[in-house]
């Protein structure tokens, strides 16, 4: 079917933005990246486990984030990722995109 991949594909593209725009903040290990988007978004969005892996890998190739190895607050060896100077652009790249998509949708709805 048509509408479920491109369903994906526009979620997909939103957690993207979600995780360079926690990273944008300061630096985090996987887990902590998907606490900051459930903390920012006041526990509405919650991202499993199962999404988020693969998105970090999907932007690390990307160039978007680099990721070193590090001591986690319970001294947890964990991988700590950050954006890159390219993951910033992107960031305002896909905020911009963003933007005029929900401004797009909400002239629809707004429609008697």
């Amino acid at each position: 079917g048509f509408m479920p991949k491109q369903d994906a594909k526009l979620l997909q593209g939103t957690l993207d933005m979600l995780i360079l725009k926690a990273l944008s903040l300061t630096p985090l290990h996987g887990f902590g990246v998907g606490q900051r988007i459930m903390q920012m978004s006041e526990d509405a969005l919650r991202v499993e486990e199962g999404s988020l892996y693969p998105a970090l890998y999907r932007i690390e190739q990307q160039g978007w984030i680099t990721s070193e190895w590090g001591v986690s607050g319970n001294n947890q060896r964990a991988k700590f990722y950050r954006l890159t100077r390219a993951g910033r652009k992107q960031l305002r790249v896909e905020e911009e995109n963003w933007e005029r998509l929900a401004s797009a949708v909400f002239k629809v709805m707004q429609t008697t």
